[in-house]
C-alpha cells in the first residue's frame, strides 16, 4: 500500500503541461501506549459466564498524509499502520493497514470529478479482513458555504476465518455540507449498497421449503451531523441504519447518536471526549455471525472515550486516555462490556 502511494505521488509530480504547479504538502504522526484493557478478547458474558482477566498491552500507530495540488489537479494519499500486542492474550495481536487515494480535477470553477481508492487490512484475532473499495465522484461547489458530492463505486469485503461473511457490491452514496458561518455547519449523508454474497440463503429453522437462493442484503445508512468551531469545538451526529436481507437471522437496524467535545485547559492541556448511544433491532433474535463478531471497540455499542494531553516538545505531546465500552443482547441474556485506560506520546511532523 505504501508504495502504491508513494508511486501515485511521485506520478502526479512528473505530469506535463503544468498541471501540478508542485505545491506539495504533508504531515507525519505516530503514537505509542502502554494500555491496561479489561476485556482483550471483546467475549460477550451472560450472568454465568467467566470474566476476562485484565490484560497489560502495547499499541502503535503510525499514519502520513500527502497532498499535491495544481491549478486543476488535485491528489491526496493517506496511509495508516496499527499494531497491537497483548502479555497474556496473545490471540488477539493485531495489525491494521490502511490505504486511502484520491485523485480529482476541476471543471470550471464550480465542479470537480474525481476517483478514490481505499484498502484496509487486518490480521490477527479472530477477525482478519480486508476492505477494499474504488469510487468515482462528482462534486459541486457554488461557493465556500455549500459543497455537494455524489459518488459511485464498487466494495468487496472478504473475511478469511469464515467466507459465508465475503461480499461485493455497488455502491451509491451522496454528502451534502452546510456553513452557517466559520463556526456552524451542517452536514446530510446517505448510501445505499447491494450486497451479493456467494451462500445460501438460511431459512427459518422452524420452516422447510424451497431455497431463497444466493443471500442478498440491502445496506442502507443516511444520517446528519453539525459541527461547532470555537473555544469548544462541538460535533453531533445521527445515523441511522438497516441491512435488511433474505437470510433468515442478518436483519437489523440501528439509530446511533455520537458526540464529541474538545477543550482546552489550563497548563497547556487539552481535553478531548467522544459517546456514543445506539440501539438496535433484530427482528428475527440474534445470531452471533461474523458481521457481529467483526465489531470493532467503536462501533455498534455504546461507548464513552476521554483523553488527556500536553505538548512536552515542539512536536511530542504526552496523553492519558480512558475508554468504556459496552452493550447488552437481551433476548440472548449476553452483555459486553470493557474498559481500556491508556499511557502514550504523540510524535507529529
Amino acid at each position: 500500500m505504501s508504495r502504491l502511494l508513494s508511486t501515485l505521488l511521485l506520478t502526479a509530480l512528473a505530469l506535463p503541461g503544468g498541471a501540478f504547479a508542485a505545491d506539495v504538502e504533508g504531515s507525519l504522526r505516530a503514537t505509542g501506549r502502554w494500555l491496561v484493557d479489561s476485556n482483550a478478547p471483546r467475549d460477550f458474558q451472560d450472568e454465568q459466564g467467566q470474566t476476562p482477566e485484565t490484560d497489560v498491552g502495547l499499541s502503535l500507530l503510525a499514519s502520513g498524509e500527502g497532498r499535491v495540488t495544481g491549478e486543476r489537479l488535485q491528489l491526496v494519499g493517506r496511509y495508516e499502520l496499527g499494531g497491537r500486542k497483548y502479555l497474556k492474550y496473545t490471540t488477539e495481536d493485531v495489525l491494521i493497514q490502511a490505504a486511502a487515494v484520491e485523485a480529482s480535477s476541476a471543471l470550471g470553477t464550480q465542479l470537480g470529478l474525481g476517483v478514490e481508492g481505499r484498502a484496509k487490512d487486518r490480521r490477527g484475532g479472530t477477525r482478519d479482513y480486508s476492505d477494499l473499495g474504488v469510487d468515482a465522484f462528482l462534486e459541486y461547489v457554488p461557493d465556500v458555504r455549500l459543497a455537494l458530492r455524489v459518488r459511485v463505486g464498487a466494495h468487496r469485503f472478504v473475511y478469511r476465518p469464515d467466507s459465508r461473511a465475503n461480499f461485493g457490491n455497488p455502491e451509491w452514496s451522496f454528502l451534502g455540507r452546510y456553513r452557517f458561518n466559520r463556526r456552524h455547519s451542517l452536514s446530510v449523508f446517505g448510501e445505499y449498497g447491494a450486497r451479493r454474497y456467494g451462500v445460501e440463503a438460511r431459512p427459518p429453522p422452524e420452516r422447510e421449503g424451497p431455497s431463497r437462493g444466493r443471500r442478498e442484503d440491502g445496506a442502507l445508512s443516511a444520517g446528519a451531523s453539525y459541527s461547532y468551531r470555537g473555544p469548544l469545538a462541538l460535533g453531533l451526529t445521527y445515523t441511522y441504519q438497516v441491512i435488511s436481507s433474505n437470510s433468515f437471522g442478518e436483519t437489523v437496524s440501528r439509530h446511533r447518536i455520537s458526540g464529541s467535545a474538545g477543550l482546552r485547559l489550563p497548563w497547556s492541556l487539552t481535553l478531548l471526549a467522544q459517546g456514543a448511544l445506539g440501539v438496535s433491532r433484530y427482528p428475527d433474535g440474534i445470531y452471533l455471525s461474523p458481521e457481529i463478531i467483526l465489531v470493532e471497540e467503536d462501533e455498534g455499542q455504546n461507548s464513552l472515550s476521554l483523553k488527556l494531553a500536553r505538548p512536552v516538545s515542539e512536536h511530542l505531546d504526552a496523553e492519558l486516555s480512558y475508554g468504556l465500552y459496552g452493550t447488552s443482547l437481551p433476548r440472548n441474556d449476553l452483555s459486553y462490556s470493557r474498559q481500556v485506560l491508556g499511557v502514550g506520546l504523540t510524535w507529529r511532523l
